[in-house]
Parts: C-alpha cells; sequence; structure tokens
C-alpha cells in the first residue's frame, strides 16, 4: 500500500493504479488548521472520466460472475485492513477536513460499520421462490447488478459517505466510480490502496478527482447505471435531474435544517449537552447537525444563560490536538460563507448572544477558525432559520407549544434529521408520528441509522426513492427481475391467445 504522503500531488485512482490522468488543471489542498496548502489536486476532465468508466465496464462481467460469497470475502479482507488503518485514515481526515481527530475516528467507524453489513451480501441477495405458481410453473426472482455505479461524496465525511456506496454496490456486484470532495481527496486513494490489498480485482473501483467537469460527465455517461449523490439541496436537485433525464437511477440527499425540540418537563442537563455536541460538533459541518433549537414554554429563558457560557468556553484549536472539541472551517470560503451568515442574522433582528466571529487560534493565526456563534429570538422569517448555514451556529427559535413546535418543523423544506427532549412518553410518540422527517431521535441529538437501516431524510432532503446503505442500498444498486419457468412435458399443446392465468 502507498503511504500518505501530505506534499505528494493528489492523482486519479483508475484500473487499480495512481495516474494523473490527461488534464493539465489543479488546484491546491489546504490544511484548514494552518491555512497552508501543502500538496495540488490533479482536476480531472471528460478524458478521465471516459477511462475510468471504460476499467469499470471491462471489470464488471467478470466481477458480476463471481459468487457472491467470494465477493463477501474480498468485502471481509477489506473490512479487516479498515479496521487495522482506522488511526491512519481518521488523521487524513484531520489534515484536510479539520474535524477534530476523535471524531474523524467516529467518522471511520461508522463507514466500517457499512462494511461489515456489506460482508452479508449473498443473504441481501436471495430472492424468491414460489413453487407451483400455475400448472407445472414455477416462479422466481433474482437480483442482480446494474453494471458501472457512481457516487459523488461531500467534504464533510469523506471516508463515511463513500462507505455509504461502494461497499453495498461493490459487494452487490457492481463496479464503481467515486467522484470525491476536491477539499478533502486523500481518503478516497486510502481507501483504494486497501481496497487492491484486500484482493478486489483492477477496475472494480476508480477515483476521478474534479469538479463540475466530472460530475457532469458522470451524469452524462452512457455507460454509467446509476448515481449517488450526498451534498446540498440546489445540486442534490440538479443531480437528480440531470442524471434521470439521461436515463440513470438516482438517490441524491441533499441539504438540512435540523431542529431540536425542548419540552418544559425534558432533563435540561441532557438537552444542553446534546445542543452544544449536536450544534458545534465538527464545526456544524454535518448533513445531521442541530442548526434550530426549538424551546418550548419557559425552557429558553432556563437555559440560554448556560448555553451561551458553553458556547464561549468551546475549546477550539488544531483537530489534532487531544482536547480540541471544535476544529477549523474547511476553507476560507466556507469560513466566510458562515460569517456573512452571522451578519445576516444580526441585520434580521435576531439577538447575538455569542459572536464566534474573528477567532485567532494562537500558533495557528492563518488557520480558517470560528467560534461558537448563538442566536436567540430567531424567527421562521429570517434567512439564517431557512437556509442551511453549514457552521457552528445554534438559532434558537421560541414556542409556546408542542403543537406550534411540531406545525414550524413541518412547515420548513427541509426534512432531513430531528429530535426532541422530553420525559413524557405520549409526547415522544406523538412527536416520531407526527413529525415530517425522515429521521427522528427522541432524546438522541445525530439520529443517524445504523448501517442495517438506511439514511434518507424527506422534503427537499432527498430526491429519489431510496435511502442510503441498508435493504434500500441493496435494492438501489441491483435490478430484480422475475423468471417463469416450465417444461415440455407439463406443456399442454396448443397456442394459448388468452392472457395466462393460474389453473
Amino acid at each position: 500500500m502507498q503511504a500518505f504522503n501530505d506534499t505528494a500531488d493528489v492523482l486519479h485512482y483508475i484500473n487499480g493504479q495512481r495516474v494523473k490522468g490527461n488534464s493539465e488543471r489543479t488546484q491546491p489542498v489546504f490544511n484548514p488548521a494552518t491555512g497552508a496548502s501543502a500538496r495540488q489536486l490533479v482536476l480531472g476532465g471528460v478524458a478521465d472520466v471516459d477511462a475510468a468508466v471504460a476499467s469499470a465496464k471491462a471489470a464488471f462481467p467478470a466481477w458480476s460472475d463471481t459468487p457472491a460469497i467470494r465477493r463477501a470475502r474480498v468485502m471481509l479482507k477489506f473490512l479487516e485492513l479498515m479496521n487495522k488503518h482506522r488511526d491512519e485514515l481518521a488523521a487524513i481526515i484531520t489534515a484536510e477536513h479539520g474535524k477534530v481527530f476523535s471524531d474523524a475516528q467516529g467518522e471511520v467507524s461508522r463507514g466500517i460499520d457499512v462494511i461489515e453489513f456489506a460482508c452479508g451480501i449473498p443473504q441481501l441477495l436471495k430472492g424468491d421462490y414460489t413453487e407451483q405458481v400455475s400448472t407445472g410453473i414455477d416462479n422466481w426472482t433474482t437480483r442482480q447488478a446494474l453494471g458501472v455505479v457512481a457516487g459523488i461524496t461531500p467534504f464533510n465525511f469523506p471516508c463515511m459517505v463513500p462507505c455509504w456506496m461502494f461497499p453495498v454496490a461493490i459487494a452487490a456486484g457492481n463496479a464503481f466510480v467515486l467522484k470525491p470532495s476536491e477539499r478533502d481527496p486523500s481518503a478516497s486513494l486510502f481507501m483504494a490502496d486497501l481496497l487492491k490489498q484486500a484482493g478486489l480485482p483492477d477496475g472494480i473501483f476508480n477515483v476521478v478527482q474534479g469538479d463540475k467537469v466530472v460530475v457532469d460527465a458522470l451524469l452524462t455517461h452512457a455507460d454509467v447505471k446509476a448515481i449517488s449523490f450526498v451534498g446540498s439541496t440546489p445540486i442534490a436537485n440538479y443531480i437528480y435531474e440531470t442524471g434521470a433525464k439521461h436515463g440513470k437511477r438516482v438517490q441524491a440527499l441533499g441539504g438540512a435544517k435540523n431542529h431540536m425540540v425542548v419540552m418544559p418537563d425534558a432533563d435540561l442537563d441532557q438537552a444542553i449537552d446534546a445542543l452544544v455536541g449536536a450544534g458545534y460538533g465538527s464545526a456544524g459541518e454535518r448533513c445531521m447537525a442541530i442548526s434550530v433549537a426549538v424551546l418550548v414554554g419557559d425552557v429558553a429563558d432556563k437555559i440560554m444563560d448556560r448555553l451561551a457560557e458553553r458556547a464561549r468556553t468551546l475549546v477550539i484549536k488544531n483537530g489534532m490536538e487531544p482536547d480540541a472539541e471544535m476544529g477549523p472551517i474547511v476553507t476560507r470560503q466556507a469560513l466566510e460563507r458562515i460569517e456573512s451568515y452571522i451578519a445576516l442574522g444580526v441585520e434580521e433582528g435576531a439577538k447575538l448572544v455569542v459572536d464566534g466571529r474573528g477567532l485567532k487560534v494562537p500558533g495557528h493565526e492563518a488557520g480558517f477558525f470560528t467560534g461558537g456563534t448563538l442566536f436567540d429570538h430567531v424567527t421562521p422569517q429570517m434567512r439564517i432559520y431557512k437556509e442551511e448555514i453549514f457552521g457552528p451556529v445554534l438559532a434558537c427559535v421560541r414556542v409556546k407549544d408542542f403543537t406550534e413546535a411540531v406545525d414550524l418543523i413541518n412547515a420548513h423544506e427541509f426534512g432531513n434529521g430531528v429530535a426532541c427532549y422530553t420525559r413524557d412518553g405520549h409526547i415522544a410518540r406523538e412527536f416520531g408520528r407526527r413529525i415530517e422527517v425522515g429521521m427522528v431521535g427522541i432524546n438522541v441529538p445525530i439520529p443517524v441509522p445504523m448501517a442495517w437501516h438506511g439514511f434518507g431524510g424527506w422534503k427537499r432532503s432527498l430526491f429519489g426513492d431510496m435511502h442510503a446503505y441498508g435493504e434500500e442500498g441493496v435494492r438501489f444498486y441491483t435490478k430484480q427481475k422475475s423468471i417463469m419457468q416450465r417444461w415440455p412435458e407439463s406443456t399442454e399443446k396448443g397456442a394459448e391467445f388468452a392472457m395466462p392465468t393460474a389453473k
């Protein structure tokens, strides 16, 4: 396996090799904690996508014909290697994304969960069989791989989100082309090396680095049968429409504005811990981060001072420091966008309780740091309430009762994740039933489903019919075939002109 080199150019991975490809375009890859660029990312073009897809298409027939149990054994070896190299991969993520090392370790672990799930692919691909559906006729269904499939993944989880896709797709018999985020691309190459070491045939897993040029080439390529995407809602909408127009199966996970309701009877210590961890963890750069606290009744008066103190005293530094609670923002452009939203919130009339702008971390003055920001008296008409900020900005909305809280959340265009803190079983049950959101936590702030359940939101947080990973993922990366069979000895002679029926 090629060791990680934090000064080497970041290349493509096509047909089992790292290659520069045909494009001369590059862009820097930064360490967000220092603000410095140590290497260049090679940005691919249409020719690079063509090469990766051709490699995948050539390798697909033999791989799809490989018995599922043998594909599972390759995935099992990959699982072993991922566990062995977990900390190395986490360090790569921290160096390019900025999230604290313990959070990066957790990300890798959640990716490993899906790999472990994919090792059960022989069971997951079992079809149904009915004997004697009609006289002398048996009927069964199978699930078969699609062919070449692709994934387009975001910067915030450079290991976990790709692992939502390629382990299930590959175990099911497909060949895969990954377009990772150009902001933190090295994790994809590290995993490619581990897959090769695990015995995956060349061409089954490919990586094309790049930007919109690569995305559009994948969306329009005739040999790409399905596209998985995770990112912002405008891009998810574009991916879904463009992919569908070109005849592809598409699952496009979009943006979020995740609410957490705190009822008056909640354990307020737990609720405050949840708001701080889920609102400011990973600098708020999670699609499941809590960005709106819905404070019911007199809860706001009880917890606002304590929330403010926790926001002010967050330990913010280089993510590799063991006591760091929050690291930097991924890029300077993202930092500027987040802080512009804070200025907008002030203009809109929200009360700025804690202002995280302008933070300087000693020894890392050029890093892309901002502090935790806390707003109170936010209203549904404000852009800081309606739009996804994707940073450590927590907006508090005050409502009078449970019904108002549910109506507020259900009126929002996003429906990714939501949480409710309460001790009341009836409130918890009604919240779970009535809320129009895909992933719900009761006294759980970030309800990311485990690998065998599947991940996905509602409304404008998901474009497509199937969620990521789990059994939904197996269905997405396979197509069902129904086979009916009878033999000459059981067949009545003569042409049949009527619709066949059971007899």
